[in-house]
């Protein structure tokens, strides 16, 4: 997460957030944030502080530490909107993401996709009921679509099986317990010191579910 710019917002302009995802370090979250910074200075509007996640759309509510802060910002009133690219990049689950637009309209604080140009609140602070739909929508086909690929690559290992092909990551190329925590030292020293998983995962920046695989280890140690 990075702070664009700080200090007392200027009357004149709508405070705004970014928000932005990506599933694998291999990706990049340059182009979402270059299109909305464009979008946000040509509606004039004052970003507050850019979001950043690198997580997948199917991760646990508690991974989501991009999410998190741009709910914080909104719960706080440093925010009147919150900018992502489109509905897929808020969250792949549903659940997740109606949660999070409700949480929204209940602060007054609008959502705009950027894939479609629409935004959940009306100018007069009403609920869009266009965007209501078209959220419900979007949302849908954004599970559908995670799901779709996990049936391709479920049938793609079931085809490899059947072949005689060796799945998996090749021999040696695994951590073993004391490597895997070489490599996560930070949350070892976190978790030594007795900070709980939760804690621990927002001091070192890593996800909740590394921090427990981390736990699983000294435990068993």
């Amino acid at each position: 997460m990075s702070v664009v710019k700080s200090g007392q917002q200027s009357p004149t302009k709508i405070p705004v957030a970014i928000l932005v995802r990506v599933s694998t370090a291999k990706q990049e979250t340059d182009r979402q944030v270059s299109e909305l910074l464009a979008h946000a200075q040509a509606k004039g509007y004052e970003v507050v502080e850019i979001c950043r996640e690198q997580v997948s759309g199917m991760a646990d509510e508690s991974d989501r530490r991009g999410l998190h802060r741009a709910e914080e910002l909104a719960r706080t009133g440093a925010v009147q909107k919150i900018l992502v690219h489109e509905v897929s990049r808020l969250a792949r689950r549903n659940s997740i993401a109606h949660a999070f637009v409700e949480t929204l309209e209940d602060l007054g604080v609008s959502l705009y996709w950027h894939q479609q140009g629409i935004e959940t609140m009306l100018p007069n602070g009403k609920r869009n009921p266009a965007a209501a739909i078209m959220f419900a929508l979007l949302a849908e086909m954004a599970r559908a679509e995670r799901e779709t690929l996990s049936e391709r690559i479920k049938s793609g290992l079931d085809e490899a099986k059947r072949k005689g092909r060796r799945l998996g990551r090749p021999p040696g190329s695994t951590f073993s317990g004391k490597e895997f925590l070489v490599k996560h030292a930070d949350i070892r020293r976190r978790l030594r010191e007795g900070q709980s998983v939760r804690n621990a995962a927002k001091i070192t920046g890593k996800g909740i579910s590394t921090v427990q695989r981390v736990k699983k280890v000294l435990t068993a140690k």
